[in-house]
């Protein structure tokens, strides 16, 4: 007996990408945020947290990396979930792609001053030295 599987296109619109987002987003913050929080509290401790140490830190393309992607990924997530939830008092399409497109560029604005302000400590701090 063979069955046939029917398969279901769906129209790819902004809610769609938001919902595989925030999926992925949160399966990447978990490895992100547990390894933040072993690192830092854990190993390091957080009495032996100061500027040097992050400066020191974020003297490493890698730290750099992994710290912007932390930030991306739980801004994003978090701005998502913001924007499920105004949607529940926004009513009219067209206000709620005007909200999307708004908490995307918000994200977008914010991650990377967040990205350029963690690069740019470091070498600024480095070039002192």
């Amino acid at each position: 007996m063979t069955m046939a599987l029917n398969e279901i296109k769906t129209k790819q619109n902004i809610e769609t990408v938001a919902w595989r987002w925030m999926r992925y987003s949160g399966i990447l913050l978990l490895p992100l945020v547990w390894g933040h929080v072993l690192l830092q509290d854990v190993v390091v401790g957080v009495h032996a947290i100061d500027l040097d140490y992050v400066i020191q830190r974020w003297s490493s393309i890698a730290w750099q990396t992994y710290d912007i992607l932390l930030l991306a990924f739980a801004f994003a997530h978090g701005m998502n979930g913001l924007r499920q939830v105004l949607n529940d008092y926004v009513h009219g399409e067209r206000a709620k792609r005007v909200l999307a497109w708004g908490i995307l560029a918000l994200w977008l604005v914010v991650s990377a001053i967040g990205g350029v302000a963690i690069v740019a400590a470091a070498q600024k701090h480095l070039a002192g030295l």
